[in-house]
């Protein structure tokens, strides 16, 4: 039977020890797509859409990875990890951004966490930054895609 790692004996949250594990190299994958209302996507010209607040696929792409660098910080359970790497890409099909986290690193524990925040914060600032134009802005299926360089790697199909 599975346990769930951050709760110890007594049921109390904890972080997991990871002081005996070993340095790999580690690479996570998360997407997120946002869902816009037909007439908004027929604004996006050249892959950018722009609103009162500025181009809103760059200002995504920024904030997802700031977010990234910050999971430690924002997810209490989390070990705080220097990231070798982090890209975020925001690509439109039919009426959705998709948006997508790539993080890497060498350390003892994994960096889905950094992924998935920073694929969640891309796709939340992508709301911010069009919520004047529109509420019937949908988030959905954020998701881990790929995990590798720990005990269990992990891959969507």
């Amino acid at each position: 039977m599975k346990t769930i790692s951050h709760v110890d004996d007594k049921g109390r949250p904890t972080m997991v020890d990871i002081s005996e594990k070993s340095v790999t190299e580690r690479t996570a994958v998360a997407r997120s797509i946002v869902s816009l209302p037909p007439q908004m996507m027929a604004d996006i010209s050249s892959g950018e859409l722009h609103t009162a607040k500025g181009p809103v696929v760059q200002t995504a792409i920024l904030a997802g990875i700031m977010a990234a660098k910050k999971t430690g910080e924002l997810i209490p359970l989390c070990h705080p990890l220097g990231l070798d790497n982090c890209q975020v890409s925001v690509t439109v099909e039919n009426n959705d951004f998709i948006v997508e986290c790539r993080v890497s690193t060498s350390a003892k524990t994994g960096v889905e966490m950094e992924a998935l925040v920073g694929a969640s914060i891309a796709s939340l600032t992508i709301y911010d930054m069009c919520k004047a134009l529109s509420h019937d802005i949908i988030i959905r299926d954020t998701r881990l895609m790929l995990k590798t360089g720990g005990k269990n790697d992990f891959e969507r199909k």
